[in-house]
């Protein structure tokens, strides 16, 4: 008889059956640790937006706190002095509003002036780009709530 070279289809099966089941291990915790990183992301885009208003506010305090994304970020380059509209104070990722599968929107913003914000960022899909949403006012602490929020109600959890 001939020497039988190569695997036979049972092996070939086996094989094939066990890097199904370490797939089917190992993607859930790559997901959870998607998450888990988009969300640390949103909360620094947050802590961001706090230091920026507070940075604007100071530098502007005739306006108060910025009224949008926008006028904390602005095209600074080449020596152009930041203003009102660009202050030059996030980067033009965070300013368009998305960032790490996160929605950012500064709302609230009230009073001449301005003294009050709220900082919010929302998962674009709940539960597949992010579990919790995160908020934040003046007091510049970081709050979640694991419901999407239109606002900052202050009822949410501050984080720890």
């Amino acid at each position: 008889m001939k020497k039988q070279k190569g695997f036979s289809l049972i092996e070939l099966l086996i094989v094939v059956a066990i890097i199904l089941i370490i797939a089917a291990i190992a993607i859930p915790n790559l997901l959870r640790a998607r998450i888990a990183a988009n969300e640390s992301s949103a909360v620094a885009s947050i802590r961001t937006l706090n230091t920026a208003q507070i940075s604007y506010n100071s530098a502007y305090p005739t306006v108060g706190f910025a009224a949008t994304l926008g006028n904390l970020a602005g095209t600074c380059t080449g020596g152009t002095i930041p203003t009102t509209a660009g202050a030059c104070l996030i980067d033009t990722q965070l300013a368009l509003g998305t960032k790490s599968g996160y929605s950012f929107q500064l709302v609230g913003v009230s009073g001449t002036p301005a003294s009050t914000y709220q900082a919010i960022g929302n998962p674009i899909t709940q539960n597949t780009t992010g579990v919790r949403s995160f908020c934040s006012v003046a007091d510049a602490v970081v709050r979640y709530d694991t419901a999407t929020l239109a606002a900052c109600a202050g009822t949410e959890t501050p984080l720890q």
